[in-house]
């Protein structure tokens, strides 16, 4: 039987990170919007609160930390730490999306670590703010086109390469670096490196200026002869073993990806909730779902879809982010929350700026704001292109190599 309804447990987290997006990042949202690059210092408090996204971006099940945060209902399933970053992302996202990801310690990198990494890499980093450093000027949504390399020297891998976008860059303590260890291999020699802040041939080039998320800082990273020791490498060296090796890495995109739809979950909704407000005041009903069709307005026609488009990107999310919490295979459900729900965030953040008008487009509401920072959840973390390309692939049986 399938329950729709979300757990005591997991509406007990939502409340507790919808108290931290409305009482703490609300409050500031405009603020770091204008002053681009400045640290949100308010939100340190949050590090020692929430702790560290390791543990809730990894689908792994031995560790008894995990096990005792999650929910298991009476048919054997369970809600663990998947769920419980899903549903805390939507309630902060809501709050701000680029505060959510200023957060100290949670870190895409952290999630790779917690993905692929040994025991003892998880102890060693896990309590670092890890970025994670992937695309490159001449590989975006392509992960295996990238030319960054790591040569081994020794007990050493020595680093080459360059960086771009790599999220809270500059803030966080380590980035998880992708670099072939041997370009004639192609995408199988992609490994990823944990390369500490402050380590010789490492430099912070740039920090660029964006459309949205303005909140978090996104660097750029140059790597000459950058050495790091050999048990930095996460997982196997070896370029037969595909587990660990590119397989593993692009592991970590399924437990992220559930994670940015979520995000575009959190602003839609808030978008909705102050459209539904100005829209209201002005006469239109806002919960015009049991009338005909005839006696509804074009507007009130629009909203309704809107919700529509919502619930239906937070339902395949809910549904990625439970596979991952009981061991299932959700390479085709991840591709597909993340497709729905960053297409669904651009389209109602929009439709709610256009709809709203001269309060919509006007930065007395952050609705515009809102808009623009909706724009980067349908491209990080792959593309709408690329997710509608890992869609088909699963769904036809096709690799990459056969469907490109």
């Amino acid at each position: 039987m399938i329950n729709l309804e979300l757990p005591k447990s997991m509406q007990d987290i939502a409340e507790l990170a919808h108290g931290v997006g409305e009482g703490m990042f609300r409050p500031i949202s405009r603020k770091y919007d204008r002053a681009e690059h400045d640290y949100p210092k308010e939100i340190d408090a949050l590090r020692d609160l929430m702790g560290n996204t390791g543990d809730a971006t990894s689908s792994s099940g031995d560790d008894k930390d995990k096990q005792k945060k999650t929910d298991k209902p009476a048919d054997g399933s369970k809600n663990g730490v998947n769920m419980t970053t899903v549903v805390g992302m939507i309630e902060m996202c809501w709050g701000d999306v680029g505060l959510t990801l200023s957060i100290p310690g949670r870190g895409l990198g952290n999630a790779a670590i917690q993905a692929v990494g040994s025991p003892e890499q998880k102890k060693k980093f896990g309590g670092k703010w890890a970025a994670m450093a992937i695309t490159e000027p001449a590989a975006g949504s392509d992960s295996g086109a990238i030319k960054t390399t790591a040569r081994r020297d020794g007990d050493d891998w020595v680093i080459n390469g360059e960086k771009i976008y790599v999220t809270a860059g500059d803030r966080c303590e380590a980035v998880v670096v992708w670099a072939n260890i041997d370009p004639e291999a192609g995408k199988a020699g992609i490994k990823s490196f944990v390369v500490e802040k402050g380590t010789p041939g490492m430099e912070l080039v740039r920090l660029e200026k964006k459309l949205g998320i303005r909140s978090s800082d996104t660097a750029a990273f140059s790597f000459n002869d950058c050495r790091i020791p050999g048990e930095n490498l996460l997982g196997s060296a070896e370029i037969l073993d595909k587990k660990k090796g590119f397989g593993g890495v692009m592991q970590t995109f399924d437990n992220t990806r559930p994670m940015v739809a979520a995000m575009a979950i959190g602003v839609g909704k808030a978008a909705l909730e102050v459209a539904n407000k100005l829209l209201s005041g002005e006469g239109v009903r806002t919960e015009a779902w049991d009338l005909p069709p005839a006696r509804r307005t074009a507007v009130e026609d629009e909203l309704i879809r809107l919700e529509a488009e919502w619930e239906a990107a937070r339902l395949l999310t809910l549904k990625a982010a439970w596979m991952a919490d009981n061991g299932k295979r959700n390479s085709l459900e991840a591709a597909m929350c993340k497709a729905k729900a960053g297409r669904m965030g651009n389209e109602v953040t929009l439709r709610c700026v256009e709809l709203c008008g001269v309060l919509g487009y006007s930065e007395n509401e952050l609705l515009e704001k809102w808009a623009r920072d909706s724009k980067i959840l349908d491209i990080f973390e792959g593309t709408q292109q690329i997710q509608q390309l890992i869609i088909a692939r699963q769904l036809l049986g096709k690799s990459s190599r056969e469907l490109k």
